[in-house]
């Protein structure tokens, strides 16, 4: 359980961190960027809410996803060292990746296939979906060098490639279920 009484410590004055182990680490570290990046991704995703009010079942799928994100932060904040650290550390689960494969499928059963890429745009939910794409995606590629380092979770890799493929469909989805989508036309500005 969190509990959260005093909001600065003044112990981060010194360009650390501690880690969900307590292990300290530069701010800088690649682990705490790409925790980092998780929640800059959820606080995306905080916009992009405030424009899905009149879609339930989506934004119902999009406060799901925000939980999973905070999960995934507290999984890339709590290192498997194969050390016991006194409790049962939060990890993803391949249990979460298939429900967001789900809600995938369950999105872009109604969309039409495209002929062309799809510029980000179209409503504001739409397109701050794409935000949340792209800096799910920086995340992604964060967690893949730290994979390179450090042990991170197969299933938390896994979570954030599907998760950027779910914004994509859901962004075309809001938009009309594609028929808004803003197209890209190969080299109509030369």
């Amino acid at each position: 359980m969190v509990v959260l009484n005093k909001i600065y410590t003044k112990t981060g004055d010194d360009g650390t961190t501690a880690l969900g182990s307590g292990e300290r680490r530069r701010k800088s570290d690649l682990r705490v960027e790409a925790y980092g990046t998780v929640d800059e991704t959820n606080s995306v995703l905080g916009l992009v809410r405030l424009h899905t009010q009149g879609e339930a079942e989506l934004d119902a799928v999009l406060g799901r996803i925000q939980n999973d994100l905070f999960d995934l932060g507290a999984d890339l904040a709590t290192p498997d060292t194969g050390e016991d650290l006194g409790y049962e550390p939060l990890r993803i689960t391949d249990g979460q990746v298939t429900a967001l494969e789900k809600e995938i499928d369950r999105f872009n059963a109604d969309l039409k296939p495209l002929r062309s890429f799809v510029l980000p745009g179209g409503s504001p939910a739409s397109a701050y979906l794409h935000l949340a794409r792209t800096v799910s995606r920086r995340a992604e590629r964060l967690m893949v060098e730290l994979a390179t380092r450090e042990q991170v979770g197969s299933a938390a890799i896994r979570y954030m490639n599907r998760l950027s493929d779910f914004f994509f469909v859901a962004s075309r989805y809001l938009n009309a279920k594609g028929e808004g989508d803003v197209l890209w036309v190969p080299g109509k500005n030369r």
